[in-house]
């Protein structure tokens, strides 16, 4: 009889050394889950990232192949003006003796433009009152 209450209580204690351990299993498996959800709601936040910066890289290609095309059509009309100009200069003796004549002195001066280092500078220039000579002088 003292051997089976051994067994019994000893089988007892088991039972419950299995059931404390069943309950920290079961703890394991929560704390488990929660990091799982937390990762795969990790992931699908860098998925939705990478979709919108592809979304975002591709609007840009478009975005650069238009400004490209652009930028050859505004060359190629610059080069055909260009031709034009070189043209009508090659066939009019005036124009090409007019293009060659050097800019009057006043009309330089319009052309020069001193270097500012800031807004006060300009005023000061302008208020200097740098103005061209009269026509006829």
């Amino acid at each position: 009889m003292r051997v089976a209450m051994a067994l019994l209580v000893l089988a007892l204690l088991a039972l419950a050394g299995a059931g404390g351990y069943g309950h920290k299993l079961s703890g394991d498996l929560q704390s488990a889950n929660k990091i799982i959800g937390t990762l795969s709601a990790g992931i699908e936040s860098r998925d939705a990232a990478i979709a919108r910066l592809q979304h975002e890289s591709a609007e840009r290609e478009k975005s650069e192949l238009a400004l490209r095309v652009s930028l050859n059509n505004a060359g190629t009309v610059a080069l055909t003006r260009e031709a034009k100009i070189q043209r009508l200069i090659n066939e009019n003796e005036t124009l090409r003796h007019w293009v060659n004549t050097a800019l009057p002195d006043a009309v330089i001066r319009l052309q020069e433009r001193p270097a500012f280092a800031n807004a006060n500078d300009y005023l000061r220039w302008v208020s200097e009152g740098n103005k061209l000579p009269l026509s006829g002088q």
